[in-house]
């Protein structure tokens, strides 16, 4: 038996495959999916989202979003999520560096913007361990 993972950002659909399980990161921690999970409706955190596919496991950093499991489909519905071999270390670190910098003068910021910049800052630290840890 096998599992169809698609992950959907706002900005394009990220992964869509079968797959044998995932496992995904929540809030409440990290939940595992094998075919003829029950249904399930969960709230993803900013974290590794690992996949294995014939036997050998594939990670995607994603941020938060929702996770939906209905039959043998699952379906992840993220702010943002990108593959392990697309990320760009040294673009990562530059974003962080300027998210960072920008919540030093947050006085001036609304909260929705400072939620958005320590997103931001928790998603590119994901990306950052993800890479790191893969070499």
């Amino acid at each position: 038996m096998s599992l169809t993972l698609e992950i959907v950002t706002p900005e394009a659909r990220v992964y869509s495959d079968t797959i044998e399980t995932v496992v995904i990161p929540t809030v409440d921690g990290e939940i595992g999916i094998l075919p003829g999970h029950i249904p399930l409706l969960t709230q993803v955190a900013d974290g590794e989202l690992c996949v294995t596919k014939d036997g050998k496991q594939h990670y995607i950093a994603v941020g938060s979003g929702f996770a939906q499991v209905e039959g043998d489909k699952v379906s992840i519905l993220a702010e943002r999520a990108i593959n392990e071999e697309k990320i760009d270390e040294a673009a990562v670190e530059d974003a962080l560096k300027r998210a960072e910098a920008q919540l030093k003068e947050s006085a001036h910021l609304d909260p929705a913007e400072q939620e958005t910049l320590h997103s931001l800052v928790r998603f590119a630290g994901v990306q950052l361990a993800l890479k790191r840890r893969q070499r």
